[in-house]
């Protein structure tokens, strides 16, 4: 069963598997982009990168990560991943928890002008 590629501005990613309370994703990310600061309310998050080279916020941490590297995103915890090599970061992400939408996003910055929660 061939899945869609869904484009995004720092690369793409396509769903591989999915079922009750996890969904798993291979994504792209293209040289010298990064993904939104972010965390999610319902969800942890297992990334493994694959190929290139990764800058991973995790909280307050930074961690630099490269092929068979690993890391897990607790639930409600920041973060973001850069792509800071030459070329294109792949890492496969094992979402767990009881809701798994694309909604389940808050950001906190955003290199691409996507919504970001108000201020007080």
């Amino acid at each position: 069963m061939a899945m869609e590629i869904e484009k995004r501005p720092w690369g793409s990613f396509e769903i591989l598997a999915e079922g009750s309370g996890y969904k798993v994703k291979r994504i792209e990310v293209i040289p010298g982009h990064r993904l939104s600061l972010q965390m999610h309310d319902s969800r942890s998050e297992h990334w493994v990168i694959v190929a290139g080279e990764a800058l991973v916020t995790l909280g307050e941490q930074e961690l630099r990560l490269g092929a068979n590297d690993e890391v897990l995103i607790p639930q409600r915890t920041k973060h973001r991943v850069m792509n800071t090599g030459d070329a294109t970061l792949i890492f496969i992400e094992v979402q767990c928890g009881p809701y798994l939408g694309e909604d389940d996003i808050v950001r906190f910055a955003d290199d691409y002008n996507r919504t970001l929660p108000e201020s007080n």
